[in-house]
């Protein structure tokens, strides 16, 4: 992968100037100035007015446009325009609109509405991007190109269905092996000719929805089919503008824990990762955490672009909060401690109608310098210009990893049984948090990455098991690492078949453990589990699912309080060459979780410097010249005394910190420290 070559953390963001009169950019710029923006997003739905028809390019707007930004010294990561399809795209090629889950062929609107299938919405979309680098390639001012906007989505039209016939052929090679693979003879359900096979919907397969399938290996498929599709819509694209601008980087908008499409699969294929980070709440310090780090991950560890943020609030949930004073400031530091070597907003100047009207912008549509947000903004843009170029190319120093796999999302929430409540996402946030809140530096990797240099490998609700990976589990315990995993870890292969073998399945020889039964309940319902914490028991909660454990040469760390199976265990620690393999067979609560996950971590003395103070997050950089960055975010509204654990130079003050001294931050501050080598 590459990253644009800047000279600093790039601070900016989408910027729609189609949108207004040509005077209101004089005004835009001006403040972009005062608040030190340098970098623009530009043309990214401008598809209708750079091809008002299927035989007229129209570049005239976006080259005022280009030659406005250019001129005032900003760097431009340039879009494709494909975003969306305008109408007369609609209209003439009706195919191009999407078909959906109820079999209903849509109409022209929104945006999300393009069959990636569609050999003309292929062909005259990766005609317009090899027409806009074309044009604009040989400016230097151009930095990235940016193509599409935020994939999404599903179609299930006659040219889907015919792709995914095709997909499915060079996946299995012949219908003995599809068969087999998606277990046919289940409900006379054998296929004997390609075209007989139907895209997964609900005029199929499903029943109340996407995730209640007959044929849990067929709807797999059509999810990696059509996260597969829209890769190619990307490829069309990059492709294209690969003829007339080979160095410049490529990439599109991720949107981080995003369920339709396997980021994964489509990390090789970008030159680097981007990505819009919109939590759901204003208590989402550790997702956040937790999707910069899987964003980095799906880059192979090397840092990102934050693409989109607002600098004030959404628009587009039925509650939309406003990011409280100094929120915006911190969260954007906290993407730049996990790997962003860009901070930028969506939106530059708030739009006058349709739907994002009201979605927050650096500059409102009064066009004021002196509101709060803009402040924020300045001071932001100020302290990155302090930064330079301190955080460009730096790495996180990871012993820890943490396993994130769409397929095991996707087999999981499909599955009838053992429980719809389980939610895979839940599940690996939880174990996350543990050990956020234990302020450990990790990696959020796919279940195919290289694991040789991992002490502690956790892997919650690893609900299919591919290839190798089994034994490369065991060879991290083997060598003396931990392993730990959950429930619902296990039971199906590639194909989404349960093994032939006790649950589970492949682990247990690492994990030591036996699986026959499991029982779910509902939420309300609590199985207490007591866990040996050395000093005294410590009781805690579990939930929803409660797997019956037979240790096979396991150690029982934590059993059941209640019901036919008291006493049997719940949490188990297995001896396995120079290390362990930790086996958790029940929902616990996020005090059980976190006693399990911090003897893991201790174990391996890799508790972070402060894991005793609440909400206070602390992670390392490691730059190219071998400093290390320490960051330490203070997620909460009050003050914070510490003491400092290292010494320093702290780069947005210029102060010098010593070991051992009073280190003090403020409601939600930060600390950037230089430690002395």
């Amino acid at each position: 992968m590459s990253l644009p070559v800047t000279a600093k953390v790039p601070f900016g963001g989408d910027y729609n100037p189609e949108q207004w009169p040509e005077e209101v950019w004089q005004q835009d710029y001006r403040l972009f100035d005062a608040a030190r923006i340098d970098t623009v997003t530009l043309g990214v739905f401008d598809w209708a007015l750079t091809q008002p028809s299927e035989r007229v390019y129209d570049f005239s707007l976006l080259d005022r446009i280009v030659e406005r930004a250019a001129g005032r010294g900003r760097q431009i990561c340039l879009a494709t325009g494909t975003g969306a399809h305008p109408a007369w795209l609609a209209r003439a090629y009706p195919e191009v609109t999407r078909t959906d889950f109820e079999g209903r062929r849509h109409r022209y609107g929104q945006r999300h509405n393009s069959c990636p299938s569609s050999p003309v919405f292929r062909r005259l979309s990766a005609e317009l991007a090899r027409r806009v680098a074309r044009r604009y390639a040989a400016n230097p001012a151009v930095v990235a190109w940016h193509v599409g906007n935020e994939y999404g989505g599903a179609c299930y039209c006659d040219h889907c269905a015919a792709a995914f016939r095709h997909w499915l052929q060079r996946r299995y090679g012949s219908l003995d092996c599809l068969n087999a693979a998606w277990y046919t003879t289940f409900w006379s359900h054998t296929f004997t000719d390609w075209d007989q096979i139907e895209p997964p919907s609900a005029l199929t397969e499903h029943w109340r929805g996407p995730d209640h399938t007959a044929f849990q290996g067929i709807t797999l498929d059509y999810l990696r089919f059509m996260s597969d599709a829209m890769l190619a819509n990307f490829r069309d694209e990059k492709s294209a503008i690969r003829e007339s601008s080979p160095d410049t980087p490529v990439t599109t908008n991720f949107m981080g824990m995003y369920r339709p499409i396997d980021y994964h699969r489509w990390a090789p294929h970008l030159d680097f990762v981007s990505w819009d980070n919109y939590p759901p709440d204003d208590r989402s310090a550790a997702r956040m955490a937790f999707t910069h780090d899987l964003m980095r991950g799906v880059g192979d560890g090397q840092p990102f672009w934050l693409m989109e943020q607002t600098p004030s609030h959404t628009a587009a949930r039925d509650v939309n909060p406003l990011k409280r004073p100094g929120l915006m400031r911190l969260w954007s530091w906290q993407a730049v401690a996990h790997g962003a070597q860009a901070v930028l907003f969506f939106q530059l100047r708030a739009s006058r109608g349709a739907c994002e009207k009201y979605h927050g912008a650096v500059i409102g549509h009064a066009g004021r310098s002196d509101t709060r947000v803009f402040r924020e903004v300045a001071q932001l843009g100020a302290e990155l210009d302090r930064l330079g170029p301190a955080v460009l190319g730096a790495r996180t120093p990871a012993r820890v990893a943490l396993l994130f796999d769409w397929d095991s999302w996707w087999a999981l929430e499909i599955s009838d049984g053992p429980s719809r409540l389980v939610r895979y996402q839940q599940v690996v946030l939880a174990y996350h948090r543990a050990l956020w809140d234990a302020g450990v530096d990790l990696d959020v990797l796919a279940v195919t990455a290289d694991l040789s240099g991992y002490d502690v490998v956790v892997a919650p609700a690893l609900h299919m098991l591919k290839g190798d990976l089994p034994q490369r589990l065991e060879a991290v315990a083997a060598r003396g690492g931990s392993v730990l995993t959950t429930y619902l870890s296990g039971r199906v292969d590639e194909d989404d078949n349960a093994f032939l073998m006790d649950v589970p399945g492949p682990l247990g020889r690492l994990m030591g453990v036996r699986v026959d039964e499991w029982d779910a309940r509902e939420p309300e319902i609590v199985n207490p589990v007591r866990l040996d914490a050395g000093d005294g028991p410590l009781d805690v909660e579990s939930r929803l699912l409660f797997e019956l454990v037979i240790a096979e040469g396991a150690e029982v760390v934590g059993s059941y309080l209640a019901d036919f199976y008291a006493g049997t265990p719940a949490v188990t620690r297995n001896s396995f060459g120079a290390g362990h393999g930790w086996y958790v067979a029940a929902g616990l609560d996020p005090t059980g979780v976190s006693w399990v996950v911090r003897q893991v971590l201790a174990n391996h003395d890799l508790l972070g410097p402060y894991p005793e103070v609440p909400e206070l997050e602390s992670a390392v950089r490691v730059a190219p010249d071998g400093s290390r960055l320490l960051f330490l975010l203070n997620h909460r509204a009050e003050p914070v005394e510490l003491t400092a654990h290292t010494g320093g130079v702290e780069l947005l003050t210029g102060e010098r910190i010593a070991p051992g001294e009073p280190l003090r931050l403020t409601g939600l501050g930060i600390v950037v420290l230089r430690e002395d080598r």
